[in-house]
């Protein structure tokens, strides 16, 4: 199983995120951003967190145009796994790979803690290595996670399945307590928190370990 981590200006959660792939026993390529095609035979592409190009014009905005986009977009289009976490998330929305946006927090200040989270009832390869309803701990840190939409895709991505996390209590002011939300064909993730940083138990935590396991287990046998 082969998992492509990306890395733009700016980027400063890949290193955690292709380590977290690796300790799941999955073959990590590093891409930059203006490399125009993936590696051969890439399963899933890691969009990680950190302040993308400074976070200029809005988070996520100049990313989602790179080089590297239109691989990343045709790689999902084709029915690829993608996972965005943080600024990565941001990505992926200004790529137009999942509904919504990231607006400033509701508090408007910088969050920086660890939240409880629950896992959604979707049965999808990012979710599966925990039962449905389980709460784990896992860090935010963002200025920019206010997941927003308007009510009819909210209402629609609830009836459909796709909020694969979402906050006990709402640090942000997102839309449905949304942490973490699934594209149409639930191959497509994006999440606010940080799985990657609680995916060893070298530091004491490992609540993240459990998607990264399940992640490679399962697409290794796809």
């Amino acid at each position: 199983m082969k998992a492509a981590i990306l890395t733009f200006p700016g980027s400063n959660c890949d290193r955690d995120l292709a380590l977290a792939f690796e300790a799941a026993g999955a073959e990590v390529v590093r891409v930059w951003h203006k490399e125009i095609a993936l590696p051969e035979g890439v399963d899933i592409v890691g969009v990680p967190g950190g302040f993308s190009f400074g976070d200029y014009l809005r988070c996520g905005a100049i990313a989602a145009r790179a080089p590297i986009a239109v691989a990343v977009q045709t790689h999902a289009q084709r029915g690829g796994y993608v996972l965005g976490i943080c600024n990565g998330f941001q990505v992926l929305t200004e790529m137009g790979l999942l509904p919504g946006a990231l607006m400033r927090n509701a508090g408007l200040k910088f969050i920086c803690k660890t939240v409880t989270l629950k896992v959604g009832d979707c049965d999808c390869v990012f979710t599966n290595g925990y039962a449905q309803g389980t709460h784990i701990q896992v860090p935010i840190a963002h200025h920019d996670g206010n997941y927003t939409l308007d009510a009819d895709t909210l209402s629609r991505v609830q009836a459909e399945g796709r909020v694969a996390f979402t906050y006990s209590d709402n640090p942000n002011g997102s839309m449905g307590d949304i942490a973490g939300v699934l594209s149409q064909n639930r191959r497509v993730l994006g999440m606010m928190p940080h799985p990657e940083r609680v995916a060893d138990g070298a530091i004491g935590a490992t609540d993240g370990q459990a998607m990264f396991q399940t992640l490679v287990g399962q697409l290794a046998l796809a």
